[in-house]
């Protein structure tokens, strides 16, 4: 007793027998204390070999137990949506810190049962016990409470962000190394779904990239499924995907294209797809031996799963931008499937082929070899069969633009359906005006060839001459006005024609009279390249004679002859040293 040594000592004017008193009783306590210390222990090792007590903490135990099981059974009950209150949250919290296997199981059970039938969001403070079940050592804890989470991550239950603030994305990355397909499947779902959100894409490239890339070889599909599914996600940022084309995710994606499974490979291809779009990764791209890429695409192209035959065409069409790529695929022989593809009974597969093509055609190298393929003649007839699809009609006029520059490609659009299809898309009513502008632009081009004017004015009709009268009166859009414009003055005046023409004589007039008027030279040089041709019918020629259209153009002859003679006094002056050519 410590007190009583004190006060002894502090007691030094005490005498002698006082002081020994004092030291004899302060002894004796402590003895005490340590006998009393002593029997307490004993007391307490006696009590605990009793059973009764034991069963009575394990009672308390077992009711606290059934009762939350209890609660939480009810949650069971039916498909509505259950309540979760504070008392649900606690029972759930106590059960996940268990253990005990059998309740983490519980609980878990619980959430996967949640994760099917809530309809709102799962309040924050429930998040709570998923780390626990997480980190559970029962591997069946840990794939129930994974697929749960998947399930209210896809329900959007749950918010992606506090997941990863949570400090889950950790266990969820060491159950990919768990070695059983299921965890792996489930721990990478949640994974793909988190990479979804660009706060997350940091934290899981940090430490998620290289075992993904793992899980993408594993010859379990549905682990391969969910993996390729995550590094899609991780390719939709630019500084993710240069990430994981350092650290060697190329060649992987290129493998997972030969999957037997069409999810891997839409998943793998579309993230290929994304990556292709920056022309920086196109060497690394490329550099996988004999254009192995080029060559998995173009079989992936021919694949009867719509999805994937399209992808692989974007795929395509990114990296065709690229003049060497282009004459690779050509190569390869890509006009044969890529015809194929537009022969679909599929708008977004003959798109998707037809987007690609269009590429193709603007090298002016690759265009015998796609005219010598009959590319012309399907052209021709998509122009039949999808007369409302833009972007068909769109990617057909860039088509027939490029491959008409040679006399062979000409030749080939005659003996084709081209010229009467975009003729026909002239008069379709859903067609906008942007789609129009494309193929009047391309009737127009196609008129500057004799061969084929001469064509195209046997071809004409009457409902296609008055859609491109009214068209050339389309004041909103000068450009489109010009194009139908220029295609009626290059229609040949033979006998046919003048009878189509003769019911819009005044029609023509009301437009070629604000040609003449416009200060845009090119205009007024149509519409007296227009008068020209139409006078060589004397019906137009009498109309004219007299009426505001003639007098406008001799207004504009008046004004052309007064630049002409400012022009030739510039000539008769001294060489200027800014422009010597005036005296050439």
């Amino acid at each position: 007793m410590s007190f009583v040594t004190e006060d002894v000592t502090m007691a030094s004017g005490l005498c002698g027998k006082c002081t020994q008193l004092l030291n004899v009783l302060s002894a004796y306590l402590r003895r005490t204390c340590r006998e009393l210390e002593q029997n307490i222990k004993e007391f307490i090792k006696e009590v605990a070999r009793c059973t009764c007590l034991r069963r009575a903490a394990s009672d308390t135990l077992q009711r606290r137990r059934t009762h939350d099981l209890s609660l939480l059974h009810h949650l069971y009950d039916g498909d509505e949506t259950p309540v979760l209150n504070q008392e649900c949250l606690q029972a759930l919290s106590r059960l996940a810190a268990s253990e005990d296997s059998d309740l983490q199981r519980a609980a878990a059970m619980c959430y996967l049962h949640l994760s099917h039938h809530l309809e709102s969001p799962l309040p924050d403070a429930f998040m709570e016990p998923f780390m626990a079940l997480l980190l559970s050592t029962d591997l069946d804890v840990q794939k129930t409470i994974s697929l749960s989470l998947v399930n209210l991550l896809v329900k959007k239950n749950v918010c992606k962000e506090l997941v990863i603030e949570m400090g889950m994305l950790a266990p969820l990355l060491e159950m990919f190394q768990s070695g059983d397909p299921t965890a792996q499947c489930h721990s990478c779902a949640c994974v793909a779904v988190l990479a979804s959100s660009e706060s997350n894409r940091e934290a899981i490239v940090a430490d998620g990239i290289i075992p993904l890339l793992v899980l993408a070889k594993s010859y379990d599909p549905k682990v391969q499924q969910n993996a390729a599914w995550a590094l899609l996600n991780l390719t939709q940022s630019d500084w993710s995907t240069r990430i994981l084309c350092q650290v060697g995710a190329i060649p992987v994606l290129v493998l997972l294209l030969q999957s037997s499974d069409s999810e891997v490979q839409f998943y793998s291809c579309s993230a290929l797809c994304n990556i292709a779009a920056v022309q920086e990764h196109h060497p690394k791209l490329l550099s996988i031996g004999s254009h192995f890429l080029l060559k998995s695409l173009l079989t992936l192209m021919s694949s009867s799963v719509q999805k994937n035959s399209a992808q692989a065409c974007r795929c395509l069409q990114s990296l065709s931008k690229n003049v060497l790529i282009q004459e690779q695929l050509m190569e390869l022989d890509c006009t044969s499937p890529l015809k194929a593809q537009l022969n679909s009974s599929t708008s977004s597969w003959t798109e998707s082929a037809i987007t690609l093509l269009s590429t193709l055609s603007a090298h002016s190298p690759n265009n015998e070899v796609l005219v010598g393929e009959g590319l012309l003649d399907v052209i021709g007839q998509l122009l039949h069969h999808h007369s409302s699809n833009s972007a068909i009609i769109t990617h057909s006029c860039t088509i027939i633009t490029n491959l008409c520059s040679s006399c062979m490609g000409q030749q080939a659009v005659m003996e084709s359906q081209c010229l009467s299809g975009l003729l026909s898309v002239l008069v379709s009513p859903l067609m906008s005006e942007e789609t129009l502008l494309c193929v009047t632009s391309c009737l127009h081009h196609l008129m500057t060839r004799d061969s084929l004017k001469s064509n195209l004015s046997a071809a004409i009709t009457s409902e296609q001459v008055s859609g491109l009268v009214k068209l050339s009166g389309e004041t909103a859009n000068p450009q489109l006005s010009y194009n139908s414009a220029a295609i009626i003055s290059k229609l040949q005046m033979n006998g046919e024609i003048i009878q189509l023409l003769r019911p819009h004589y005044m029609a023509v007039s009301a437009y070629l009279l604000p040609f003449l008027k416009k200060q845009d030279v090119s205009f007024q040089q149509l519409g007296i390249v227009t008068i020209l041709n139409l006078k060589k019918d004397g019906e137009f020629s009498a109309l004219l004679a007299g009426s505001e259209l003639e007098t406008q153009l001799w207004k504009v002859h008046a004004q052309t002859e007064e630049t002409r003679r400012l022009l030739q006094m510039i000539q008769l002056l001294s060489p200027s040293p800014l422009n010597p050519s005036l005296t050439q």
